[in-house]
């Protein structure tokens, strides 16, 4: 593949910029932007020489230690939409990203790539993050939408599934999406390197596979698990005057 140049990188950053200038002009989260861009560069910075030193070692321990700690920071990043509950459900939301992810990840490394060893951390580290990256979305969207049906007087079986269905709307979207609108970026990594279109296709299949069955199970298990810290005194909230059959 072709080394981009750090002149030529810095093209990338002009629609960044616009996007920033925009956010000053139109509201106050300016500072917001330019922080997580800023913390954007730095963690990939880092990464990239972490990730060289993990991909040269041969222990399961450190390819262990760095997918738990992807699972840790995930968990309470996906509870930044319900900040008032945040530490109360974040072994909830551990639990459910062990359980999808872990699950997930077993199957894959074990059942369809069959890595040997199975802890290969060029394919382990790189699916883990897809896996807890994208139900870590999952469980954001969940809770958001679960708290805010809850508020306006829902019943929390009414709530809960409005959530769950919200919570998989990007994943679906993805399915729709694959092959007409977008190449992912894993497909289109392995073509760029000089990966066969189909073989790199049955990569995309299983990540696809991976990614929305992942979102659906860890979903589901949050939104078992948190009912607990969402209701209030024990009781479930009165469903008013919503009926179950409105769409949204």
């Amino acid at each position: 593949m072709q080394t981009i140049p750090i002149i030529n990188l810095s093209i990338a950053a002009i629609p960044v910029v616009i996007t920033i200038i925009i956010l000053y002009k139109w509201s106050h989260d300016y500072k917001n932007g330019i922080y997580a861009v800023c913390r954007m560069l730095g963690q990939l910075l880092i990464i990239g020489y972490f990730l060289a030193f993990i991909f040269e070692s041969d222990s399961a321990l450190i390819v262990l230690g760095v997918a738990s700690f992807m699972l840790f920071v995930s968990a309470w990043i996906s509870l930044r939409t319900v900040p008032d509950k945040r530490r109360q459900i974040y072994l909830q939301a551990l639990g459910s990203l062990l359980i999808g992810g872990g699950s997930a990840l077993a199957l894959i490394s074990l059942g369809v790539l069959q890595l040997d060893p199975w802890y290969n951390p060029r394919f382990f580290v790189p699916l883990a993050g897809m896996v807890f990256a994208n139900s870590m979305n999952c469980i954001s969207l969940a809770a958001d939408r679960l708290s805010g049906e809850l508020q306006r007087g829902g019943s929390y079986e009414f709530a809960r599934n409005h959530a769950f269905r919200a919570a998989l709307i990007p994943s679906t979207n993805q399915l729709f999406a694959v092959g007409l609108v977008a190449i992912p970026g894993m497909m289109t990594g392995q073509i760029l390197s000089g990966v066969s279109p189909l073989i790199a296709a049955r990569y995309q299949i299983m990540i696809m596979c991976m990614i929305y069955g992942t979102s659906g199970i860890t979903t589901a298990c949050f939104l078992s698990f948190a009912r607990p810290y969402f209701v209030k005194d024990g009781t479930e909230y009165k469903q008013g005057m919503i009926d179950e059959k409105t769409d949204y």
